[in-house]
């Protein structure tokens, strides 16, 4: 008799703003759904951050086909690094506040209609990239938004409105950031590199951005009068921020960040503090696939 093909579902308990017994009920859900597609499907949970990452990669030491990350963009993010450079194709089951990758993608928002699209999709590949040893998939950045995703990891409750509570208070907080930028000295609000169009939640930095054509927008937002946060903000909701004079974007395959201190940076969301004040970027084309 014929081994059945292997399919892997790993799920954070904890991430989003779905509990843990929808989850579960999404678990059972997957498995009724892969059986009856013919595949040998298996359920791992995380315990602890990173526990995803070491799932994963054992999944492709064992030659199992296909991973679905059931999860947020930190779920994801973990998961993909594994896969990266491997015959393993991630399926994403967005259940998290942003769902940035799974947006840009057009990865259905409903959990099983997500999961169907994992277990009946086909691999796509996609670049991925890095911001020093930190992978990342959607995009990554300092200045405001790093700034941002720090406080909002420490709030109690995730999802879209604190999130906008968080960035309205940071924002009268924030002062912008001096850096050299590939040896050039600038003074930024924010500093993108984008694999993908947008943060999360359809909040488009990088409306133009194509996450197969081995490059990273390289997406600056200059100081502006706070007068001007409504039109940008809007601007941000509404895919035409490359359309503000405080935007200026050009695609780039690396680039180099120096500060004269600690950098606090973010990875798909994930807040990181670059003790040394270096960041070292860079695109892996075609390194993921991807089920669509």
């Amino acid at each position: 008799m014929p081994t059945l093909p292997s399919v892997l579902a790993i799920i954070n308990p904890l991430s989003g703003t779905t509990t843990l017994a929808q989850k579960m009920v999404l678990r059972d859900t997957f498995l009724r759904k892969a059986e009856e597609r013919h595949f040998a499907p298996e359920v791992a949970v995380t315990e602890y951050p990173g526990h995803a990452t070491e799932l994963a990669a054992d999944a492709t030491r064992r030659g199992v086909s296909r991973v679905l990350a059931i999860g947020g963009d930190g779920t994801i993010n973990e998961t993909a690094q594994a896969l990266r450079r491997s015959a393993t194709a991630l399926g994403i089951v967005p259940v998290g506040s942003g769902n940035g990758l799974a947006r840009h993608l057009g990865v259905p928002l409903n959990p099983i209609k997500a999961v169907e699209r994992a277990l009946n999709g086909q691999p796509v590949v996609i670049d991925s990239a890095e911001i020093n040893e930190y992978s990342f998939f959607c995009t990554a950045g300092l200045g405001f938004e790093a700034y941002v995703a720090h406080a909002f990891a420490l709030q109690p409750v995730r999802g879209l409105p604190t999130y906008v509570r968080t960035a309205f208070r940071a924002f009268w907080a924030y002062r912008p950031l001096q850096f050299s930028l590939d040896g050039q000295e600038k003074t930024l609000f924010s500093l993108t590199f984008a694999n993908a169009g947008q943060f999360g939640n359809n909040a488009w930095m990088a409306p133009k951005a194509n996450i197969a054509d081995g490059r990273l927008e390289q997406c600056e937002i200059r100081p502006f009068p706070a007068q001007a946060a409504g039109m940008l903000t809007w601007r941000l909701f509404n895919k035409t921020l490359d359309q503000s004079p405080y935007w200026h974007g050009r695609s780039v395959t690396k680039a180099t960040v120096v500060a004269d201190g600690p950098l606090l940076i973010h990875a798909d969301g994930e807040p990181l503090t670059l003790p040394e004040g270096k960041a070292e970027i860079r695109i892996l084309p075609g390194s993921l696939l991807v089920l669509l």
